[in-house]
């Protein structure tokens, strides 16, 4: 695995205290990923947090089919990392933070845990494209790492542009499997980011909920010191049931807490989150039951 990365900052009073953990976003210099990477840099300037970009080199097909040499290789990756730099100065002027970048010769999938833990981070953000029929069938690069890992993923739709996060829905269906210190990471982010949260439930009503003591009492303590509500739905089609309220309310993210499946089970088990993350227009963050 070859690995080039590097630092690109300004010296801002912002910056004097900083924070340990940093935002990792996934770059390929797309439309889709260019959006992801700006909703990032607004985030992490919010937080006041470090931005990492991310471009996991792979060869064109052409190269790869000729079997380029060494140096060549080494070539197309110093002309990638020459784009990140110059991207991650453009970002670190215009939103005053620090902006970090690597740029590595590996399989994105299996080697994102490693690059995550060395830079520390506590999410990543990914780019989503447009709704397509092949995205509902095989999924995407996005909604494989949601299915797959055990890191929280945040999904940022091509079209989606920041402008504060104030309203997350939380949209659930078994509450009574969410521990504790999962909600707490959604209780953490909540407060950060000054948000109020609806916890949204289907075909269920609020005394039901109550009598079911472990889900109530982790959810009235998973998000203690948040501002958030309960509304339900009794309908069938809990995808459209949340589509319809986020359209209804005008949401700024979807926050959901899938299951982690291996491969095999992620092929054959359609989650709901999968599903949301293959179409939606607010970003989706996905973080997985412990």
């Amino acid at each position: 695995m070859t690995e080039t990365g590097g630092t690109t900052t300004l010296k801002y009073p912002a910056l004097l205290t900083k924070t340990m953990y940093s935002i990792l976003v996934a770059t390929n210099f797309s439309r889709t990923s260019d959006n992801a990477v700006l909703y990032s840099a607004s985030l992490a300037q919010l937080l006041n947090t470090r931005l990492v970009l991310f471009n996991a080199f792979k060869l064109p097909i052409h190269a790869s089919n000729a079997r380029i040499s060494a140096t060549s290789m080494d070539a197309l990756i110093e002309k990638t990392k020459e784009k990140l730099r110059k991207q991650a100065l453009k970002l670190s002027n215009k939103f005053k933070i620090k902006v970090e970048y690597q740029c590595s010769y590996l399989d994105f999938e299996l080697e994102i845990d490693s690059v995550m833990k060395l830079h520390n981070s506590k999410f990543l953000v990914m780019g989503m494209s447009a709704k397509s029929l092949e995205q509902n069938l095989l999924g995407n690069p996005t909604t494989t790492l949601i299915s797959m890992k055990n890191f929280p993923v945040l999904a940022i739709p091509v079209n989606a542009k920041y402008s504060g996060i104030h309203k997350i829905l939380f949209a659930c269906d078994v509450m009574s499997d969410v521990p504790l210190r999962t909600l707490a990471k959604l209780r953490r982010i909540a407060i950060q980011l000054k948000s109020e949260v609806t916890v949204f439930y289907v075909e269920k009503k609020i005394n039901e909920l109550k009598s079911e003591n472990k889900a109530y009492q982790n959810i009235e303590k998973g998000l203690e010191n948040v501002t958030y509500f309960y509304k339900k739905v009794n309908s069938d089609a809990v995808i459209k049931a949340i589509e319809k309220e986020i359209d209804k309310s005008s949401f700024d993210m979807l926050v959901m807490m899938p299951k982690k499946y291996g491969f095999w089970e992620s092929i054959v088990h359609r989650s709901k989150t999968r599903v949301m993350a293959s179409g939606i227009n607010i970003p989706l963050l996905s973080i997985p039951i412990e």
